[in-house]
């Protein structure tokens, strides 16, 4: 799945910002299957739940039948073709979603080894708001971060100072 690395900065950001505004107490429905990102919810003492793989386009039953308090989704629209869909079907009143953001200086991402783990949107920060806005949710909070390589080039270089996730915190309208 990460291909010989390992997004720490990533998850270091996403638990601290889940911490603040999500109680322990609060059961969560994650989106997407069991992943090393549920493992460190569970070891900061989070009830998490996940979805079984299933095409959340055509399938959003798992979503519609869970009585969690939240829902989590770290990294899943940009694979989505209807990430409306989805947040419309969503029974809890939090979320907290997170997004790579389009980067203008780089193609959208696609596996060639993967047929599911390409990105169909590539959001901006304003797209992203405006989805979440518009399917029902208010933002209650958000943050971006950078996502440095350790590589040469101006990509690279740019990857330093151009913000590559961002993270909400949203509640049910």
């Amino acid at each position: 799945m990460y291909e010989n690395t390992f997004p720490n900065k990533r998850f270091k950001h996403t638990i601290t910002f889940l911490q603040k505004h999500i109680s322990k107490s609060d059961r969560i429905l994650d989106l997407g299957v069991v992943n090393p990102f549920t493992e460190i919810m569970q070891e900061h003492g989070y009830a998490v739940e996940n979805t079984k793989g299933e095409d959340l386009d055509l399938d959003t039953s798992n979503i519609t039948s869970s009585n969690a308090d939240v829902v989590t989704a770290f990294e899943i629209f940009e694979h989505l073709l209807s990430p409306f869909t989805v947040l419309k079907s969503i029974k809890a009143n939090k979320l907290v979603a997170s997004v790579p953001l389009k980067l203008w200086f780089s193609s959208a991402y696609r596996s060639k080894s993967d047929m599911l783990d390409r990105h169909y949107h590539e959001f901006e920060d304003w797209q992203f708001d405006w989805l979440l806005e518009k399917s029902g949710w208010k933002i209650i909070d958000s943050q971006k971060w950078t996502n440095p390589t350790k590589k040469l080039g101006i990509r690279p270089l740019l990857r330093w100072f151009t913000p590559r996730y961002y993270i909400v915190y949203a509640e049910k309208v």
